[in-house]
């Protein structure tokens, strides 16, 4: 019987539209009375019937458009209504209801809401203004509905001033989820920002990046198309257009989920806090109410195919909005999946790693060309916005790179041919201080190692080259603070010692062999060797000491390269290299000068002339390597120093020893106190025919052998050269002759060795 009855009402609401509004009583679609009572909001009807114009009366006014849908959903609450009535759920207490029909329209529903918040058993149904609604009694408890989300939004503020408890069950809208300004507002869907991030990961899962939006112009249309905007943005998906619709645009083909009826009606007292704490099951599933109001339920993913001209629906999958997933159930729907994939929609081919999106002139980011990345960026993913830089300091990455490599720190290795090549030239060049010192050393007694000073002199002066060849290896190998700062101090000290060395060397010949009294005088109380030596080695000293303290070398990594660091010695103070160095050049070029102008000695007592071409060795190598370790980058900038310290000592080792070697070796009969003597007194006789006859000096030597020279008026040559007495006593007739002689003729020079 119940079910015809609901039958013959709904044959007569399809053919008749509703009635307009005559009575508060004819703007009720259904009533039931009861202890507590439950209002209704359902759009029964699409749309109010309008007019040609604007409305001119403020009235209600009939609805038109009959939705059999939304009539099964009123039913379903009365339905569920009965049901608890008739069972023993709540004894003692009838539920009554009150629904209306907002004919999809808001104002309807406002005119309902005013209603609902009417006093409770009043005559008068109006709304009664006070300032504490707590113990005001309105109408009814709680609402269901609205449908629509525009429709929800403006109920629900009305509602909010009595908090009465408003639970939705299509209205989707995210904004509802904001309980600040919907604080009573509950609802059994979830909201449209899980509907359209659902929708935008499906979008991505299936590969596509260019796409369109259809949406209705109302609150649920442009709320949902601006969230989905957003979202679709984020994963890099455009949208080639938007189209809306009018709004409440219906399609009876769209399936429309039918609100699942309240199983549980609660007494009167705390309503609202109750209804946020239920839970309730279904299939197996729990149900429940969120902070926001939503209800913890997800969506299905459906498609529609077109086959034979007929579209079917089949569910694809479920979406845990809780989690961010679809689940998939069976095989048939994986494969579904896949074939969904395989559809493009793109606008551009997406770009491999290493490569980069440049967006061209269209104003959609999903159109755009791929560029390689430059060198030291990369992309390790496809269709990256931009490349990722590199850290230039440790890492660096070729041209359509996918990573980046460590940088290889380089420097000038052991097993590097050139080191090699400079450490055998090194170590020959000791071999060549040890074997000039062993010659030297058998040979101790000769005038050619007399002549150069002694084998003490020769010694210091071969142990400085031999401190000059090892400092080349600290240059060589992986650079440490301790090797930086000898390096460079160790050259200094030893190569400044053996310049002082020689330059006292050059001062005793142009000594022995001056023939201009002035010079000779300056000469001799210049000439303090120990002093001379001590204190130009000593200022070298000081200076790398001071180098060492304020500002010392120590290891530096240059990054500067794109593929690989050089680790190197950073000298510290440029000034202070300079500095080091040019000391060294000026005691260089004393000892040139110096030795320039002894250039001129008999042949097998040239070595004033070596002096000078090692001296001119040294200035060209390091006047060469100025301008290339200026301009020299990278790990072979310490082989350039090398190779200027191996030029340079190589050149001042060969004309200060390789000469007296020879003569040694190779012509031993030049090696005699008789031809030493007889190529001074030949060189004598020479240079004192151009000179005025001074008094002769006496200089006490090794050997003791004095010469002298015969008058330039004609007196015969007397050598002294049979022995060492002979010489002794002629040595000292001269002297007891001196004033004499000096009296009637010119000055003799005397030379001595």
């Amino acid at each position: 019987m119940a079910l015809l009855i609901i039958l013959i009402t709904c044959f007569v609401i399809i053919l008749e539209t509703s009635q307009p509004c005559q009575t508060p009583d004819d703007f009720v679609a259904a009533t039931s009375p009861g202890h507590i009572i439950i209002g209704g909001l359902f759009a029964i009807h699409e749309k109010m019937l309008s007019s040609g114009d604007y409305p001119r009366r403020p009235q209600i006014q009939k609805c038109v458009g009959f939705e059999i849908s939304i009539f099964l959903q009123t039913l379903a609450m009365i339905h569920s209504i009965e049901m608890i009535n008739n069972s023993t759920l709540l004894s003692g207490v009838k539920l009554g209801y009150e629904i209306y029909d907002t004919c999809t329209e808001v104002t309807v529903a406002m005119a309902a809401a005013l209603r609902f918040l009417s006093k409770f058993n009043c005559s008068r149904e109006t709304v009664v203004f006070q300032c504490n609604y707590s113990s005001y009694t309105p109408r009814v408890k709680a609402v269901i509905g609205a449908g629509y989300s525009e429709i929800t939004m403006a109920v629900s503020r009305m509602l909010n001033l009595q908090l009465m408890p408003q639970v939705s069950y299509e209205s989707t809208a995210e904004i509802l989820s904001d309980k600040i300004r919907f604080p009573s507002f509950l609802r059994t869907v979830p909201s449209d920002f899980y509907q359209t991030k659902a929708m935008a990961h499906l979008i991505q899962k299936s590969g596509w990046n260019w796409i369109g939006i259809i949406t209705t112009d109302d609150d649920y249309g442009r709320l949902a198309l601006n969230a989905f905007a957003i979202q679709t943005a984020e994963k890099n998906v455009c949208i080639a257009f938007k189209e809306v619709l009018p709004a409440f645009f219906s399609d009876n083909t769209i399936d429309v989920r039918i609100n699942q009826t309240l199983e549980k009606i609660i007494a009167e007292a705390q309503l609202l806090d109750v209804l946020k704490n239920v839970t309730f099951t279904d299939g197996g599933n729990s149900f429940h109410f969120d902070a926001h109001g939503d209800l913890n339920t997800g969506y299905d993913v459906v498609l529609w195919k077109e086959i034979n001209d007929h579209v079917t629906v089949t569910k694809m999958a479920e979406y845990d909005l809780q989690n961010d997933v679809f689940i998939i159930t069976d095989q048939e729907t994986k494969n579904e999946f896949k074939i969904l994939q395989q559809i493009q929609s793109k606008c551009s081919l997406e770009c491999s790693p290493g490569q980069m999106k440049k967006t061209t002139r269209s104003q959609h980011i999903c159109c755009y060309e791929c560029v390689n990345c430059p060198e030291n960026h990369y992309s390790n993913q496809t269709d990256m916005d931009h490349c990722l830089l590199c850290n230039n300091e440790t890492h660096w990455a070729p041209v359509r790179s996918t990573m980046c490599f460590e940088k290889e720190v380089e420097y000038l290795n052991w097993n590097d041919s050139l080191a090699i090549l400079l450490l055998a030239l090194s170590l020959l060049g000791i071999l060549f201080v040890l074997a000039i010192g062993i010659i030297f050393t058998r040979n101790l007694n000769t005038p050619v190692v007399k002549s150069s000073g002694g084998l003490m002199v020769c010694y210091v002066i071969l142990l400085c080259h031999f401190l000059n060849f090892a400092s080349t290896g600290f240059f060589i190998g992986e650079p440490q603070d301790f090797t930086c700062k000898t390096r460079q101090t160790l050259f200094g000290v030893s190569f400044t010692l053996c310049i002082s060395c020689i330059l006292m060397k050059s001062l005793k010949i142009l000594l022995a062999f001056s023939f201009d009294p002035k010079l000779q005088n300056f000469l001799r109380c210049l000439y303090k060797p120990i002093p001379i030596i001590f204190t130009c080695t000593g200022i070298q000293v000081v200076i790398c000491t001071l180098w060492l303290i304020f500002a010392a070398p120590e290891v530096e990594e240059n990054v500067s390269l794109p593929r690989v660091i050089i680790l190197e010695c950073e000298e510290g103070s440029i000034l202070a290299f300079g500095t080091m160095l040019g000391y060294i050049a000026i005691l260089a070029f004393i000892c040139f000068i110096c030795a320039f102008k002894g250039r001129k000695l008999p042949e097998n007592y040239n070595e004033a002339k070596f002096i000078t071409f090692g001296m001119l060795i040294y200035f060209i190598a390091w006047i060469t390597f100025i301008p290339i370790y200026a301009t020299t980058f990278g790990k072979y900038l310490p082989a350039v120093e090398i190779i200027v310290i191996l030029i340079s000592n190589y050149g001042i080792l060969c004309c200060t020893f390789f000469p007296k070697c020879y003569v040694i070796i190779c012509k031993q009969e030049t090696n005699t106190k008789s031809a030493f003597l007889k190529t001074i007194y030949s060189y004598s006789s020479h240079s004192a025919d151009n000179l005025a006859m001074s008094h002769a000096s006496l200089d006490s030597t090794n050997s003791n052998v004095t010469v002298t020279n015969p008058s330039s008026s004609g007196k015969s040559a007397t050598w002294q050269k049979s022995k060492d007495l002979q010489a002794q006593a002629f040595a000292h007739l001269c002297r007891e002759n001196a004033t004499s002689v000096s009296k009637t003729l010119p000055r003799k020079r005397i030379s001595s060795i």
